[in-house]
């Protein structure tokens, strides 16, 4: 029996249309449409400038909406134009999907099915990166963007980088977004979360041709350079606003009591992993990489494992407010390390960068050892107090 009509009835009943934005691949696109259209006849396709064959292929469909764009802009950009015609055409859901044959169009009931379920979410398809024949870049890619992407959002999810996605395009409408590249599905779905779209994923199946027939537009060093720079911009907005923003918003007196629970009183975490995650918070605060403690925190806390809540609050021991104190105890920690050789501050004179700058040799002795010991007598304080104290606390709660 063929299903095609139902499948255009469903499409047509969720306003929902298929876009494929595409940069010369005219060896795969014909059937990716074929196969799309099965399913669908509300079908955009974004021709990014391409300089293959991909017009003349494009020209022999004539159900579909096509937008040439002269000279290639990028992916994201690709995609914010297909979101527009589709606004104007009045969709409120487009399904993206990669023109390179890697995405089975047979997966598209899927995405379909899911918005009775999450009618205001972004459905990501996810990918077994564990399957055959993935290569070792988009599998290490892949696990460096959901690293980044938890961190941005507190949301863990399998595949950040899968471009197969159902976009509830009418909720992001007023949503300006400024990447233009690969780096344009990253941005959209952090931002999104921040703004309190769902994030959600359904399994997908995945093709990748032989390694000398594969085209990829993907150029390692720029690209991978993108994405890491808009990682880091993001990680600073979310550490700085939108996680505390979002967090304050959601508290309450219950959420509060489970927030403690959870992440100081957790009894599936040790007091010695506590103390040790005081420790290396208190001693990352003060390490002498200005900027970059807290980023550097973070990444190392997944490393080694310990409670990042914990590590971000410790680390926080640098706010500006507590600056001159952490600079001051450094030199003077410095001073006791060099003795006759020590450069000799009055604290009421005031400390300043440019003070630091002239003696940073003592300052970097200095921060090293008072962030060590610091550190070392949070980390037991923490222990005591945890083991006299933490039954007595969890039972209040």
């Amino acid at each position: 029996m063929d299903h095609s009509q139902q499948y255009w009835d469903l499409f047509n009943t969720k306003k929902c249309c298929v876009i494929i934005p595409t940069y010369n691949n005219c060896m795969t696109l014909s059937n990716v449409i074929e196969e799309v259209s099965y399913y669908t006849n509300n079908v955009i396709v974004v021709n990014d400038g391409s300089t293959d064959n991909t017009e003349n292929i494009l020209n022999k469909f004539s159900t579909i909406t096509v937008l040439s764009i002269k000279q290639n802009t990028g992916k994201g950009n690709a995609l914010k134009k297909g979101f527009e015609i589709a606004r104007d055409k009045g969709y409120e859901y487009a399904i993206s999907i990669d023109s390179d044959g890697q995405h089975f169009a047979e997966d598209l009931p899927k995405f379909i099915e899911i918005i009775e379920q999450e009618p205001e979410a972004i459905v990501l398809g996810a990918r077994n990166m564990t399957q055959e024949g993935i290569p070792g870049k988009s599998s290490f890619g892949n696990k460096f963007s959901n690293f980044w992407f938890r961190i941005e959002t507190g949301i863990k999810h399998p595949d950040t980088q899968s471009g197969y996605r159902l976009y509830p395009i009418k909720l992001l409408e007023k949503m300006h977004f400024f990447t233009k590249k690969f780096e344009f599905e990253i941005e959209v779905i952090v931002r999104a979360a921040w703004n309190g779209v769902k994030v959600v994923f359904i399994p997908i199946k995945i093709y990748y041709s032989p390694k000398e027939k594969r085209i990829s537009h993907f150029r390692p060093f720029r690209d991978f350079a993108r994405i890491s720079v808009l990682n880091t911009c993001l990680v600073l907005i979310a550490l700085i606003y939108a996680r505390p923003f979002n967090f304050i918003k959601k508290l309450n007196k219950k959420n509060v009591k489970y927030f403690i629970k959870n992440n100081l009183l957790n009894p599936e975490e040790s007091n010695i992993r506590k103390a040790i995650a005081v420790s290396f918070g208190i001693f990352m605060g003060i390490l002498p990489v200005w900027g970059y403690q807290l980023i550097l925190a973070i990444v190392l806390a997944h490393v080694f494992k310990l409670n990042k809540f914990i590590v971000i609050v410790t680390a926080n021991i640098s706010i500006p407010p507590m600056i001159p104190f952490v600079l001051f105890a450094s030199f003077k920690t410095g001073g006791i390390i060099l003795g006759s050789k020590a450069s000799h501050l009055s604290f009421i004179s005031g400390i300043t960068f440019e003070t630091v700058k002239n003696n940073l040799y003592q300052y970097l002795i200095g921060s090293l050892v008072f962030g060590f010991l610091l550190s070392i007598l949070c980390g037991l304080l923490t222990y005591l107090i945890l083991r006299f104290f933490k039954r007595k606390i969890a039972a209040s709660i």
